[in-house]
Order: structure tokens, then sequence, then C-alpha cells
């Protein structure tokens, strides 16, 4: 049996008997920086709740990410889980950010679960309602925002993410990111650092204490 705070933080709500049933078939599993989780095609196994580090969920079109949403410690992947109802397939990749844990619940139990223990559903309109409001500020931002604020963005994002202030982000990485070339993003990080809102070094990239580092 798995003895984990986090399952009793996450589903204590749901009983000592649901407890029970996810101590007897939930794994724990360790996953490194950069590894992929799920890639767009393959059957969905397990619905993941991340523990702790962040996971990237995204699309791929012709080469280049399409960024639907971060994964943070406590969520789910939501549309993993929306596979269940469907045909267990996935539409997106997710790819660890950072050195990750996550528990992994059987498609085939969490199927079982959701009528056995109806109230689980109040986990996945909760991450349903986290990751609509993600999707929809990505649309905003692609549609609305000019590259060099998107680029600031994910820049304050990435920090908000890992902790890590001067932050290591090659122009290619985040190119990918963001859907457009790493020649672009190099004239917009040399117009945006001679603006003062970002400094560029060995270190990595940092914010200025001048600046507002709140994600826009």
């Amino acid at each position: 049996m798995l003895d984990n705070q986090f399952i009793v933080d996450k589903f204590e709500f749901l009983g000592s008997e649901f407890l029970k049933e996810i101590s007897k078939h939930a794994v724990i599993t360790a996953v490194k920086a950069k590894t992929e989780i799920v890639r767009e095609g393959q059957k969905n196994k397990f619905v993941p709740f991340l523990i702790k580090g962040s996971v990237r969920v995204f699309t791929l079109n012709d080469g280049r990410e399409l960024i639907y949403y971060y994964v943070r410690e406590n969520d789910s992947c939501m549309m993993t889980f929306s596979s269940i109802f469907t045909d267990y397939i996935s539409r997106i990749y997710a790819v660890a950010e950072e050195d990750s844990e996550v528990l992994l619940i059987p498609v085939s139990i969490m199927h079982d679960w959701l009528l056995r223990f109806p109230a689980i559903n109040k986990l996945f309109f909760q991450e349903y309602d986290k990751r609509f409001s993600d999707v929809m500020n990505m649309v905003n931002e692609a549609v609305f925002h000019k590259l060099d604020k998107r680029i600031l963005s994910y820049i304050k994002q990435q920090i908000a993410i890992t902790g890590n202030h001067p932050i290591k982000l090659t122009h290619r990485e985040i190119a990918t990111n963001l859907g457009t070339s790493r020649e672009v993003v190099s004239r917009v990080m040399k117009k945006i650092e001679n603006e003062g809102e970002i400094s560029q070094s060995r270190e990595g990239i940092r914010i200025p204490e001048s600046v507002d580092v709140s994600v826009v």
C-alpha cells in the first residue's frame, strides 16, 4: 500500500474506502526533466496527478509547439483525464519540464471509480476549470499580444514555474514553445533587453528588479 501525504491531501474528501483503493492500485514514479510522459496518438494507460515538478502540455504543427498549459504540483492533465470518457487516445504531448514525481492511476480503474465514487467528478471539473482558463489565456496572448509581450510573459512564467532567477532558456527553446523562429526570437530578445525589460548573461535571463515579474 502507498503511504503518501499527497494522496491523503488530494483524495481524503472521497473517504477512507477510496484511500484504500487508490493505495492498492496507484503507482508513484519519478520522471526526469525533458522526459516525454505521453504523446499524441498514444493510448492513455494512466491518469497522471503531479506530486511535484512541472509538465508542459502541447501539440505539434509542422514541428512547432503550441503550448496549451502547464501542469503544476497537485494538478492533473485535464486532456488525459477527459480521454477516459472517449477512446483513451491522447490528443496532446506532455513532457516534464523538470525532475518530477507523478501519481499514476490506471485508466480502467479510474473509469470504474467514476461509477463507484461519483464525487470524484469534482476533481475533473476542478481541473477542467483550471485548464480552460489556461487555454483561454494562451489564445488571448497568441491573438492579441505582440511577440515581445508573449516572450516576456513566457520568461516570467518559466521563472514562476521553476523558481529559477536568472533562468536558463535558449532562444531556440523559446522559439519552439511560442511557435516562431530562433532568428525572430533573437531579434525580439535584443530589443526588449535594450528597453531594460530583461538582461542576458551566461547565468541566464534575468528580469530586473524595476520590472514587474508577475505573469502578464
